[in-house]
Order: structure tokens, then C-alpha cells, then sequence
């Protein structure tokens, strides 16, 4: 149904005056079974959202939704909505003449095709773009879960609903097709489509998604991916593990062939991660002892002697801008281990800005206030410790004193071989001491002039 495109960087085919659909779906488990909910995001390559498309989908009377504490779908909510077969229309209708894009494109093919194929419907190759595959080229990052990118780029997290989901991949396409420079391998070819009957929606809510707290930002940090660790992830940023959403991972790991000792090790594997991630900067709060004590608890991992302990306050740094630049350091503030902010607050140690940032950002001088140190992207590594400050280059001399010394050494040493015929001759003492010392005078001159550091372009 859908076949992703090869990408490069600069050199292929440019996004110009190319149109992106962004899909997300809510399914009932891991495994392509059934969707419960669509949504579809057009926008063009410069950013402007031009439709969207968003609707609970029916699988049937009866059939469960999956699982409820993570997608927030529950069986009443179905009962009543469209069918894919109702929906199938008005999304390829917003697709028509597009790319689709998705946060990891072959676990949606999957279901879509799946879909497609328990109706018997013949679906044209769609064109598209893995938003993970292309950030993956983009950036460097500990995980490529759709939040932890979204935070690299700057992008809002998404939110529990399909919708927030979608509109969280097309502004991370737009970046990476933008600012990161993106290019298509071959010009995508746009298949024809007909024009369909538009079908019944059934929009949900979209709530906004909630602040993220220190687990969120934590999970953010954790090294490894995979679909059952990103359900994980996703289930422990409120802070909050509860039975229920315990019962609904193991359900889910087991439909997806997951045994007992896979599940435990996994779940040792988080809490150790996200447990590094708490000591990493020196300081543990009580509060962070006692989210992912309750946490670990609920996995059924041992955490020992893990408890508070002080220290230095903690580096935590928010990067302001829209630039390459500003994403690459989002994604190395994550990758080294640091806090990275969301918003200007008493914790942040340091801000950094690009060129985009004007300079009567109000958040400047509110964060000079703060004691926050203020810094420009690219000094931003060194100062940060993430890497070592340049070496100062070796000094240059200009080359027109270089040949200026020389030349004045030179007048140096003939004078001094005049100085010393002279005085075999019989010349007057007082005059050869005169000439001895301008000879002198001449050679140091001369030296220091062609000598390297005297005439420095800078360093």
C-alpha cells in the first residue's frame, strides 16, 4: 500500500512544491491486527497544514480495543463509529497527488495493509517517507521514539490521540525536507487517484498533551528501542505505573510472542536505564527516588539501596532556535546524558540560541535574572564540556613583515662586517661603536619581525 522512498541528503530531488500527509493510527496490539483510530495531516514542504482527516474506526462489534490505558480508546467509544471500509475513502481522497509520511512507516503499512486486505480493496503504491529513517540521518540520539525526536527538532510532544500524533510527523517532515535539507533519491511518482464518496467521521477529543514531567525527560535520555519498550516509555511519563497499565503491557507482550523471561529482562533493562539516568548528574531528588521506586515496584525490579542524594545543581539546558544547528545540539544534549528543558524555569543552568533567536528575546534577559548562563550554538559543546575547546592555532606572521625582518637583518649583519673592517683599518673607536650598536639594533629588529607570532593574522 505503501513504499517508502529512498532519501539523501543534499543532491537529489528537492521537497519543493511537494505535498506531505502525515498518517497515525491507535491499534488494538503490537502485531497488525486492527485500527481504532486514523488521522491524516496534509501539509506543504514550506509548513502549511492544508487539510486534515481524523476519526475512531469500528473493528467490529465487540472486538476489544486493545489496550485502553495506552491509547485512551475504549469500547463505548467505538461502538457507533465508521468502519475502515466508511474511512478508506476520505483518506485516500487527502492523500491524492502526496507523499505520506509516518513515525516508523513499515508498523503502519503493516495495519493498513492488513486493513486493506481483510476488505479485499485494491490500493494503489502510495509513496512515502520513514520519519524515523530520515531523523535517524539527521541526527544522533540515545532513541528514536516519536517524543524524544519531536524534542530534538523542537517540535511539540505528541499527545494521546491519532491527531496529535500526525500533526507531530508532518512538522518533523517539514524539517527534515527543510532546515535539515532532505532530498528524495528519484522523484517520487504520484499515482492517479480517484476522486471517492467521502465516508462518516467520528473525531474524538484532542486533549492537550501534559507537561511533561522528569520520567518523560528521563525515558527521553534511555539508550534502545524497540516496540515493546516504547509502549513502556510511553506508559511511565506521568510518573505513575498502575496495575491495569502493568496488565495491559504483559497482554500485549504476550500477543506479540513475548515470554515471561524476555518481558522481566526488558523491564530490568528500562528501570537500570532509567535509573542511570537519575545518578548521571550527580543529584537524585526525593522525588525521583520515589517515581521510579514505585515504578520499579510495579515491574517487579529490585532497585536495593536506591534513594536521594545531593549535589551540584544538576546541568540543564534549554536551546532556542529553528536551525539545523539548534536541532543537532538538542539531539547531543540528550545523547550526552543532560537535562534538557522545555521552557525557561528556575532549574536552567544554560541557554543557548541560534540566528534565528532575535536579540530582544524577552527569554535573554529573563534568563540572566535567573543566573542562567547565556551562550551561542556553536560555542555551545565546548562550553557545555561535551567537547574539548580548540587548540589556539599556531600564530602567523603577515608575509610582508616576515620579508620586512629579513631584509632588516640583513642590513643588520652588513653593517656589522662593515663595523669590523673598519676597525682593522684604524677607524675612530667612537664611530665603530656607533655602527656596532645600530647593526645590532638592525638583527634583533629583524628577527623579531620574521619571527612567527610578531605580525599575527589571530588566532
Amino acid at each position: 500500500m505503501i513504499e517508502s522512498l529512498p532519501l539523501l541528503g543534499a543532491g537529489g530531488y528537492p521537497a519543493q512544491g511537494i505535498d506531505f500527509t502525515a498518517l497515525e493510527i491507535r491499534t488494538t496490539g503490537l502485531r497488525p491486527g486492527r485500527v481504532v483510530e486514523l488521522a491524516a495531516v496534509r501539509v506543504r514542504a514550506d509548513g502549511v497544514v492544508t487539510g486534515e482527516l481524523t476519526t475512531l474506526v469500528d473493528p467490529g462489534p465487540g472486538v476489544p480495543p486493545g489496550p485502553v490505558v495506552l491509547h485512551g480508546v475504549t469500547r463505548e467509544d467505538l461502538d457507533g463509529a465508521p468502519s475502515f471500509g466508511a474511512v478508506l475513502g476520505s483518506l485516500l481522497n487527502l492523500c491524492r497527488g502526496s507523499v505520506v509520511v509516518a513515525h516508523d512507516l513499515p508498523f503502519l503499512t503493516a495495519f493498513l495493509s492488513s486493513e486493506a486486505a481483510r476488505l479485499g480493496a485494491r490500493v494503489p503504491v502510495l509513496p512515502g517517507v520513514d520519519v524515523l529513517a530520515a531523523a535517524r540521518s539527521a541526527v544522533r540520539l540515545p532513541n528514536f521514539r516519536l517524543a524524544t525526536v519531536a524534542g530534538a527538532f523542537g517540535v511539540p510532544r505528541p499527545g494521546q490521540s491519532a491527531l496529535s500524533g500526525a500533526r507531530t510527523v508532518a512538522r518533523l517532515a517539514t524539517s527534515l525536507f527543510g532546515r535539515h535539507g532532505c532530498t528524495f533519491a528519484v522523484a517520487p511518482a504520484l499515482p492517479a487517484l480517484a476522486t471517492f464518496a467521502e465516508g462518516p467521521m467520528r473525531p474524538r477529543a484532542d486533549v492537550a498533551p501534559v507537561e511533561p514531567g522528569w520520567m518523560a525527560e528521563a525515558v527521553d535520555r534511555v539508550d534502545g528501542e524497540d516496540a515493546y519498550l516504547d509502549l513502556l516509555a510511553g506508559v511511565v511519563a506521568d510518573q505513575h505505573l498502575s496495575p491495569p497499565e502493568v496488565a495491559a503491557l504483559a497482554a500485549l507482550a504476550a500477543e506479540a510472542g513475548w515470554d515471561e523471561a524476555r518481558v522481566r529482562a526488558t523491564h530490568e533493562r528500562f528501570v537500570a536505564a532509567v535509573r542511570a539516568v537519575a545518578e548521571g548528574d550527580g543529584v537524585v531528588t526525593a522525588a525521583e527516588a520515589r517515581e521510579l521506586r514505585q515504578v520499579a515496584t510495579a515491574l517487579g525490579v529490585d532497585l536495593g539501596g536506591f534513594g536521594p542524594s545531593n549535589g551540584p545543581k544538576p546541568t540543564r539546558v534549554l536551546v532556542l532556535g529553528t536551525t539545523a544547528a539548534a536541532d543537532r545540539l538538542r539531539a547531543r544534549v540528550l545523547g550526552e546524558g543532560v537535562q534538557l528543558a522545555k521552557k525557561l524555569t528556575g532549574s536552567v543552568t544554560h541557554l543557548v540560541t541560534d540566528a534565528t533567536v532575535p536579540a530582544n528575546e524577552p527569554r535573554l534577559a529573563r534568563a540572566a535574572e535567573l543566573g542562567a548562563v547565556v551562550l551561542g550554538v556553536r560555542e555551545a559543546p565546548f562550553a557545555l564540556g561535551f567537547e574539548a575547546p580548540p587548540a589556539a592555532r599556531p600564530a602567523v606572521t603577515a608575509p610582508g613583515k616576515r620579508v620586512g625582518g629579513r631584509i632588516l637583518m640583513g642590513v643588520g649583519l652588513l653593517l656589522m662586517f662593515v663595523v669590523v673592517i673598519s676597525m682593522f683599518g684604524g677607524a675612530a673607536l667612537a664611530g665603530g661603536i656607533v655602527f656596532a650598536v645600530l647593526g645590532v639594533g638592525a638583527l634583533l629588529g629583524g628577527w623579531w619581525m620574521a619571527e612567527p607570532g610578531s605580525g599575527s593574522l589571530g588566532a
